[in-house]
């Protein structure tokens, strides 16, 4: 069996691996095109934006917690802060069943 395709053999969607390049080709009718042989995947502008600020909201939490290792009074703060946090989500889900059973 022989592996060669002659010109003029060739049909569309028929693939290929060209050893002088060492890699695989698919014919679309006119001419042999290089076939990725690995899966790319892109993000939309709005993702990547999104992924930026959840690393730069990460990269700020790592060196808060690093000065609250550091300083006593950093981690009080620090400490005062998630409280408040804590006590601001339950505010806000108390308000939502209020006004759910208010309407």
């Amino acid at each position: 069996m022989n592996p060669y395709i002659p010109p003029g053999g060739q049909s569309a969607g028929m693939l290929r691996y060209n050893t002088n390049m060492n890699v695989i080709e698919a014919y679309d009718g006119q001419v042999w095109k290089e076939v990725s042989s690995y899966a790319s995947v892109a993000l939309t502008g709005e993702a990547e934006a999104l992924l930026d600020w959840a690393r730069k909201k990460r990269d700020e939490e790592m060196q808060l917690d690093a000065l609250a290792r550091e300083h006593p009074a950093i981690n009080l703060a620090l400490d005062n802060l998630k409280k408040a946090k804590t006590q601001l989500d339950a505010t806000i889900i108390l308000s939502k069943e209020h006004d759910q059973t208010t309407s």
